[in-house]
């Protein structure tokens, strides 16, 4: 009895750890909602009569919510993990549930204006999801930021072929049926994450901090089999109800399967605990005895310096102090560039394939999110790793991405046959890569103390980006080659619809590489640093107890 109640904290803490992980990614799997606009928006350009630019400012509405994430990075620091998430679900009820009453029909259409107060909730709602999500698991898992970023952003962007595919399978595409979906199901998945998703003191969260990466490891390999899975799926040519039925029953079972983690995690610590009751406890500790020592006296001379001067890059800053620092407006411009492009893409998914010849756009819209998440998953594990290693700068990996998204826009400039499968997977990759390389970047250079707020203002390039790039650029650009329908719409076939937008993107990705390679050479010294004290302290251990 007396073993039991002394060792269970540290068996409970991993446990809850990692089933806490656990439920950060079903909440991930479904906070990719706003990236489906796609998915039905050709009903709302129909059921609305809008035009091209109206239908792209319904998209910036939607994106514009994202701006209201101030909002959720102030909440961080304030409400418990718990609330965030409820608000984000309740708000994506209401707004999702608005919009699928006027696709459905149930009520007629509502003022412009009304719908894009609804978008503006919709798109909101995630930014609550995200912020409780990722702010909570970066301080948990704190040695293994890129992992732990590019393991939850991949299933973000898996999110948008989760919901696109189920929706095929049980729906057949229904418009309706879709945003019913969109409601309901991430407000199921986040009530559920209120009781096992919390942040947890930096002592406690450390427990089990050896086992992280073999961890991480199983996430990555049941990720990347959905994401097979979901592809091989999505080239089934008409696949029958049997066949639908079947499919759904096997990705749930997927979904569900990280559960085994916690639970042998629980297993193996209680088991270690019964065989080890000292070795147990002695091994359990964040840090060892003298790198302790060395931390109290880093702190204290860290306060010091701190009265004296303004933090440099890599130590934690304000809000203030980081948005005076040349380094953060880098990382946002940069940003900008590379989401907001990759946005507009997404965005005018449906119009994209209309002028191009593809009536059917779900095919392009998983593409884009499956191999998203390869591009989230495999950066920020590469990352880390190229950090580990050879100190190498994470924002060198913004500009390889940049540079591949421009290729991507060249060859959808060109409307060459099979150009719009490979331009969909090359912008899918590349904007996975921005978002998986920026979360863990942002809390390397400026800070984990506000990275919930510092997180959200980064997150304004998705308005930003999709107001310029998509609402005026591409709104404008197409409007000017379309032709006007009966009943007050437009529409435009061919590749020259969107070529000169594809033009001005590929620009805007070249400028974001110089912003890159900048940034990565004004920050090579924080890398290095990270790089050495993520390096084995064996050799420091046997120095110590000499």
């Amino acid at each position: 009895m007396g073993t039991a109640t002394t060792f269970s904290p540290p068996t409970v803490s991993t446990t809850t750890k990692w089933l806490g992980f656990v439920a950060a990614v079903w909440i991930q799997c479904i906070s990719g909602n706003n990236y489906t606009f796609s998915n039905y928006s050709d009903a709302l350009k129909s059921l609305m009569h809008l035009t091209q630019l109206e239908l792209n400012n319904l998209s910036v509405a939607k994106d514009v919510g994202k701006a209201f994430g101030l909002l959720a990075g102030l909440a961080s620091d304030r409400f418990p993990t718990w609330a965030i998430l409820l608000i984000g679900s309740v708000e994506g009820l209401i707004g999702y549930g608005a919009q699928w009453l006027v696709v459905s029909q149930r009520i007629q259409p509502l003022a412009y204006w009304q719908m894009c107060v609804f978008l503006c909730m919709g798109g909101n709602s995630t930014t609550w999801m995200n912020t409780a999500v990722l702010v909570t698991c970066i301080r948990n898992f704190r040695s293994n930021r890129g992992p732990v970023s590019g393991i939850l952003k991949g299933f973000v962007g898996l999110s948008t072929a989760i919901f696109t595919t189920l929706c095929s399978a049980l729906f057949a595409d229904d418009p309706a049926s879709f945003l019913v979906m969109l409601s309901v199901v991430p407000f199921a998945v986040c009530l559920t994450g209120i009781f096992f998703l919390r942040e947890l003191p930096p002592t406690v969260a450390a427990a089990g901090d050896a086992e992280e990466v073999k961890y991480f490891g199983v996430f990555n390999i049941v990720a990347v089999l959905i994401a097979i899975f979901l592809l091989v799926y999505g080239f089934v040519p008409s696949p029958g109800v049997l066949v639908s039925r079947v499919f759904v029953a096997v990705l749930l079972v997927m979904l569900a399967s990280p559960l085994g983690i916690p639970v042998y995690a629980y297993l193996k610590g209680r088991f270690e605990a019964g065989n080890d009751v000292e070795g147990q406890m002695a091994n359990e500790p964040l840090l060892r005895s003298g790198e302790k020592d060395s931390e109290r006296v880093a702190a204290v001379e860290e306060e010091t310096l701190e009265e004296k001067r303004a933090p440099v890059v890599g130590e934690e800053h304000t809000i203030f102090e980081a948005l005076k620092s040349v380094d953060f407006w880098i990382l946002f411009l940069s940003f900008l560039c590379g989401v907001g492009t990759g946005l507009a893409v997404m965005n005018n998914m449906g119009q994209i394939g209309l002028a191009l010849g593809y009536p059917d756009v779900s095919l392009f819209v998983s593409l884009t999110s499956i191999f998203g998440f390869f591009g989230r998953i495999i950066s920020g594990t590469v990352s880390e790793f190229t950090i580990k290693k050879a100190a190498t700068p994470r924002p060198l990996w913004n500009a390889a991405s940049q540079l591949l998204m421009a290729v991507g826009y060249i060859l959808l400039a060109m409307a060459v046959p099979g150009s719009l499968y490979i331009g969909a997977i090359l912008v899918g990759i590349c904007y996975g890569v921005r978002l998986a390389i920026t979360v863990p970047t942002a809390s390397e250079l400026f800070g984990l103390k506000y990275y919930g707020l510092i997180y959200n203002i980064l997150i304004l390039n998705l308005p930003l980006g999709s107001f310029l790039f998509s609402g005026l650029l591409a709104g404008i650009l197409y409007d000017m080659e379309a032709t006007t329908t009966e009943g007050g719409g437009n529409t435009c076939i061919g590749g020259h619809c969107y070529r000169l937008v594809f033009i001005v993107m590929t620009g805007a990705c070249i400028v974001g590489f110089f912003l890159d390679i900048l940034l990565s050479f004004r920050t090579k010294t924080v890398y290095t640093k990270i790089s050495i004290s993520k390096k084995p302290k064996k050799s420091l251990s046997v120095t110590s107890s000499r």
